[in-house]
């Protein structure tokens, strides 16, 4: 059984809210002068780079070159914790490098820029969340990791799309009821799933919000023999069309594992870089955020992962204010109780 909160306002994302983020143009000499000299220093330094499957392919490729990793939030939080160097740069959104430090108190945990947020982590203000929680004291608070640290420590547990329906399934099989946050999509697409008594907060992201069916649909009858890959953070109507739905992993290890020479993906097209690389005899299309009703607000790529790019990379490598200005910092306390859910959900998946 679901269930719904008529007076919770809808926190998706206004369009003056999304920043509009400007393509990077580098010539090829500059590119790899950069590239070198960022690989040089994260070497010499001891430093890790970890960087997510949305974030700009030559990023991806140093954090693999130079024994970092490139992943999904969970294998991020994962890799970040768990590798010995004693300084991080996380290549994503603000929540990762939140939580990077958040299971790395020790560490010194970076990014290229903090400007880099999540529309999820936006649509959720703590305060408010704090009021909805508080008003429903009888359900167990799952928060998605696309949160702030402020959030999380309000949460008994923190999932991502890759172990989220397996969690809420325990819990459903214990009898709880849950107050899920912040993406509604994702939200009801686990309800579906499972069947759980869930009350929804209303977020939504600005990237896969933006996928339309119809245009897929009428996509698929132009690829016929296309694999369908879609995130759960995405419309009902579009998460129907899909052959297979999960998160950005799943998306990865489904397009080498299906026989289809060609997929249409709906998810951030920062992805298309490492399923083109494990897949070179493949075609990848972007499932079309155009059609009836379409704003193309972030046209299949966040803005906010856009601003982690070569330049700002090496900035904060090299420029000691900028770097100073680019570290995260959770308060300890807050850190200690937002710690808890993170490591329920990290103790969850090794069980």
């Amino acid at each position: 059984m679901s269930s719904n909160s008529t007076s919770l306002p809808d926190y998706s994302l206004a369009p003056e809210q999304v920043p509009l983020v400007g393509s990077l143009t580098l010539d090829d000499g500059e590119r790899e002068r950069l590239k070198s000299r960022i690989a040089d220093t994260l070497q010499s330094r001891g430093m890790a780079l970890v960087a997510h499957y949305y974030v700009d392919g030559d990023i991806q490729d140093l954090a693999e070159q130079t024994g970092g990793c490139v992943s999904d939030s969970l294998e991020m939080a994962r890799f970040g914790r768990d590798h010995q160097a004693s300084n991080l740069v996380v290549a994503g959104v603000r929540f990762m490098g939140e939580t990077a430090k958040i299971l790395s108190p020790e560490k010194r945990v970076f990014m290229p820029t903090l400007e880099a947020e999540c529309s999820l982590d936006l649509g959720c203000p703590p305060d408010a969340f704090a009021q909805f929680t508080a008003e429903h004291p009888d359900r167990t608070v799952v928060v998605y990791a696309n949160t702030s640290a402020r959030v999380k420590a309000l949460a008994d547990w923190v999932v991502t799309s890759s172990c989220a329906l397996d969690i809420v399934s325990s819990l459903k099989a214990r009898g709880e009821k849950i107050l899920w946050a912040p993406d509604k999509h994702l939200g009801a697409y686990i309800q579906k799933q499972t069947q759980a008594d869930m009350l929804l907060w209303s977020g939504a992201c600005v990237v896969h919000e933006e996928f339309k069916s119809k245009a897929l649909d009428d996509l698929r009858k132009v690829y016929p023999d296309a694999g369908v890959l879609v995130h759960p953070e995405s419309p009902a109507s579009v998460i129907q069309g899909a052959d297979v739905v999960g998160s950005t992993k799943a998306i990865v290890d489904a397009a080498q594992r299906m026989p289809n020479d060609t997929f249409i993906v709906a998810t951030d097209r920062g992805i298309f870089h490492k399923l083109r690389q494990q897949n070179p005899g493949k075609t990848f299309i972007e499932a079309p955020t155009a059609g009836d009703g379409a704003t193309c607000r972030s046209c299949a790529h966040c803005p906010w992962m856009a601003m982690n790019e070569l330049r700002a990379l090496d900035r904060v490598l090299h420029d000691d204010a900028y770097m100073a200005s680019c570290e995260i910092l959770v308060d300890p306390e807050l850190g200690l109780r937002a710690k808890q859910p993170l490591d329920r959900m990290l103790a969850f998946q090794a069980g």
